[in-house]
Order: C-alpha cells, then structure tokens, then sequence
C-alpha cells in the first residue's frame, strides 16, 4: 500500500480536493480522502501538484502519425482530404519501417503527455501490435469505407474475421468504424449495426464534420460528389436524403448509445438535441478542425445542448502534437464561458465512459486503475482548473503509478 499526498486530488466523478489523499494497493486504488489516513503506509508527499485520472484521448488516427507537418493547412476540407489521399498512395505498405516507428514514436507522446486511454482508428490495423506492448489502454476501431455494397454482410464479416486475428489484451480492445455518412452504403451501415452484438461497444463514426458533407447528404451533389465521381465510389442507386448527417443516421437507426460521434463541427442545435437523446457521445477535435478546413466546432453549444462530449486530437497529419492538455486549451479559446471542470471531465471521464473503459479509467475512485499523473503548479497559480485548461505541457506533467 502506497499513500500519496498531493496540494489538489481531482476524483472527477466528486469535488476537487485540497491537501488530498489517495491510498494505492498494487495497481488499483484503495481510497481517496481529503484527510490523512490513520495508517499511513509509505507515505509520498508530492508538494504542489494536481493528481488527475490519466487523459483519454478519445479520436485519433495513429497510423496517420508518418504525416506529421506533410498536409499543409486545408483551404477547404476536401482539398485537405485530396492531400492526404494523395500522399498516403505513396506509401501503400502499412508495415512500412517509416510507418511503423511514427506509430510506437506517437504512442510514447501520448503517454508523456498524460493520456491513459486511446480511442485509434487504423484502415490496416498495423497499430494493435504497438498499442498491445504499450502501457496504454484503448479501443482500435477498424474502419469500414465502402460506398458501393452488393453484399454488405459479407464485407462486414470480412472486417470481423480481420479483428479476430488482431492483437489485443485486456487493455487493448477492438471494434468497428464507419468511415462517415458520404462514404458508407447505408446497407453497410445498417450490417455494421447488427455486427455489434457480436463485438464490445462502442463503434464510432465521422459525422458533421464539413460543410461538404452537409451538402452531400442534402442533396447529393458538391465537391464530395465530385471527388466521389473521380474515385469511382458513387452508388447511382443511392438517393440523397434531403437531411442533415445525423438526421440521415438516425432514419437508417444507426445511433445509439454505444456510438461514438466525432468532430460535428456543421451540427445544428436540432442535431445535437437529436444525439443527446439517442445517448450518443460527440467527440470534439477542435486544432484539427481549424487545420483541415472543416471549421471551428461551436464547443459552447455542445455543452448547452446536453450530448455528452468526450477529446480527442485527431491525428498528426491534421495537428502538431498528440497532447489532450492542448486540446482543452483550444476548447477553453473557443467558448471561454464553458466551466473548466467541464472540460477536463470530458478529457477523462466521459472520454473513458464512451470508448467502454468507465469501470476502470476515467476517474479516481475505489477499486479503479491507479493510471494517476501529477501536473506541477507554479506558486502563483490561484485557480487549478482554469490553469490546468490553458495548455499544460509533458514537461510538467509525470505518471505516479504504473497502473
């Protein structure tokens, strides 16, 4: 039994607690107080620090990581998109030296940026293997980006019998993705549904992400059409649904409580209203957003709207480091009036809840993962969660436990 004492312990799930405790059986934890035990066992005094839960960072793309400073800020979101289309045909080896060492060199960043758990989204699954073998937990979704399918079923088990011979672990677990709404037959989306009876939740989705996507699905035309057009990905079977994206996803019945919503930058307050009954999480990404072009997501009105809103970065080639602490400081810029707790409960618990970790990250409570870090505070420091949302970097941050 290990005791730390700490200047702040935030539980998340309780009030922030000043000159606070928390007791450390092996790698669980075996209590939190803001008084010193009776029995005080190995006790660490670690000074003027905040201990948090470690940070979830609930959308990225790791095996995007080689892309790092190589797409240049997007003048429009599909012109984004071509550049990395583009670039990633230059490297059509998943397994590639270069791709792989990007991969386990974003891991270790992440960890030394505070983040605990990881949603991933790979196209090639080349990312379980480093993710197993690292001290991170995680959801790798295999996403699926099929726009023509005469046999739906069948491209959805193909994906399932892919996962099976994945590596994974009691940390490291596996699920489906749907690419987005513009890219994914509606049959596929409906045989991804059903498939997740099969699988542990959640399965996330790209939605809202653009205005070009609005217009797809509204009237099937604009420059995805276009894009779609040169690809050879147009289903001329498929009838525009006049809607907004989510609206789409719901008439087809794919949300749900287990998806895992990310970006909805082009969300109306409709939309939102509409997720949070469907108990949806909507992931908020919001240094990618402005890089490819997408737009700056209305963070306030996520907040207002009552959908449980989770953090993720998305990936290198959209935004310069991997730190979730970074992540919080550009939602605290953008709606300045949403309560800092707020959203450092959306980088850890509800981060945690929406990838299927909630029973042991996410918070410091009993019986969790000790997977704890500690934020050094300078002495002039007088509001600790307004400071531990304006950009907190590795520097200052380090793990107690391994967890």
């Amino acid at each position: 039994m290990i005791h730390y004492r700490a200047d702040w312990v935030f539980p998340i799930s309780a009030p922030p607690l000043r000159d606070g405790w928390i007791a450390v059986d092996g790698d669980r934890i075996a209590g939190v107080s803001s008084a010193a035990p009776r029995r005080l066992v190995d006790p660490i005094d670690l000074g003027r620090v905040a201990v948090l839960p470690g940070l979830v960072n609930a959308h990225t793309h790791l095996e995007l990581s080689y892309l790092r400073g190589r797409i240049p800020p997007g003048r429009s979101f599909i012109a984004w998109i071509r550049d990395v289309i583009g670039t990633r045909r230059q490297h059509p080896d998943a397994r590639a030296p270069e791709i792989l060492g990007a991969v386990h060199a974003a891991i270790a960043e992440m960890v030394a940026a505070g983040t605990a758990v990881v949603g991933d989204i790979t196209n090639t699954l080349v990312t379980s293997d480093p993710l197993v073998r690292s001290p991170l937990a995680g959801m790798v979704f295999y996403e699926i980006i099929r726009s023509i399918a005469d046999d739906p079923k069948r491209h959805v088990d193909q994906a399932l019998d892919a996962l099976g011979q994945a590596a994974h672990s009691d940390r490291v677990r596996a699920s489906l993705a749907a690419h987005a709404p513009y890219s994914v037959a509606p049959s596929v989306f409906r045989a991804i549904r059903a498939a997740m009876s099969r699988l542990e939740p959640p399965c996330s989705v790209h939605l809202a992400e653009s205005a070009e996507e609005v217009e797809f699905i509204r009237t099937g035309g604009g420059p995805w059409r276009s894009l779609k057009e040169e690809l050879g990905a147009v289903d001329r079977s498929w009838k525009p649904p006049g809607c907004t994206p989510v609206e789409y996803l719901d008439r087809i019945e794919f949300l749900g409580p287990t998806v895992v919503a990310v970006h909805g930058v082009q969300m109306t307050d409709g939309d939102l209203r509409l997720l949070a009954a469907r108990r949806a999480t909507l992931v908020t990404c919001p240094r990618s957003n402005v890089h490819t072009g997408a737009g700056e997501p209305p963070i306030q009105r996520f907040y207002e709207s009552g959908v449980r809103v989770a953090v993720g970065t998305d990936s290198l080639a959209s935004v310069e480091d991997l730190n979730v602490f970074a992540e919080l400081a550009a939602m605290r810029r953008i709606a300045p009036r949403v309560a800092a707790s707020k959203l450092i409960d959306s980088a850890t618990r509800q981060g945690a809840k929406a990838l299927g970790f909630g029973a042991d990250y996410g918070t410091i409570e009993t019986g969790k993962r000790a997977r704890l870090i500690a934020v050094d505070l300078p002495a002039s420091c007088g509001d600790v969660e307004q400071y531990l949302v304006s950009g907190i970097q590795p520097s200052q941050i380090r793990w107690l436990h391994a967890g």
